[in-house]
């Protein structure tokens, strides 16, 4: 009686092991997909952040590649090119001291103003050459920061003018929405804009 006990016993906690052991198995079968899926989650998201990142330093080297080359058809005599970088509605701040250049107020308000002062800016032969710039944001809304020096010559080849500048502009998907130019010399501008008047332009 007492082995018979004993075996009865053993039974009980064999199939009681055995009870464990199946949920244990069934709770590893539910748990290693829910596991996998965090997982590809994880890496999907890596994956994304990724070639967002990687997409937007192609977005910027193109910008700054089309800058450099529209600053090479502008000192060409072609301003259409750069032209073309700026929004419908973009603004262009410029100094508003000198009435030539100041637009209304020191705006120049839209493609077409813009597109005459850059006009003007082939007319009067300033030349210049994007120094080294900034570029932060994404390309929904982005800033650049340049340095852009500028000179001009006479029609016997002297030079009349030279100066430094700061252009801060704001873009939307590669389009120039807002731009400010910081000179650092506005004395110089003046005298270029006496320099000139005396030749008659």
């Amino acid at each position: 009686t007492i082995q018979g006990s004993e075996r009865t016993g053993l039974q009980r906690i064999s199939r009681m092991s055995r009870s464990h052991c199946e949920g244990t198995l069934t709770f590893a079968a539910v748990a290693r997909p829910a596991q996998n899926r965090s997982m590809y989650f994880l890496i999907g998201i890596l994956i994304g952040v990724t070639l967002m990142v990687v997409l937007r330093i192609a977005f910027i080297r193109v910008l700054l590649v089309k800058l450099r080359r529209d600053i090479a058809a502008l000192n060409a005599g072609d301003h259409r090119p750069l032209l073309a970088g700026y929004a419908k509605d973009a603004v262009l701040v410029f100094n508003d001291t000198i009435p030539r250049w100041a637009g209304d107020g020191g705006q120049h308000v839209g493609r077409d103003a813009i597109g005459t002062f850059l006009a003007d800016f082939v007319r009067y032969g300033i030349k210049g050459e994007l120094v080294e710039g900034w570029v932060g944001g994404w390309p929904w809304s982005m800033t650049i920061l340049v340095r852009f020096d500028d000179h001009a010559d006479d029609e016997g080849g002297h030079r009349v003018y030279e100066n430094h500048t700061v252009l801060l502009c704001r873009t939307r998907w590669g389009k120039i929405v807002h731009q400010e130019d910081f000179y650092f010399d506005t004395v110089r501008m003046r005298a270029f804009d006496e320099n000139l008047t005396s030749r008659g332009m």
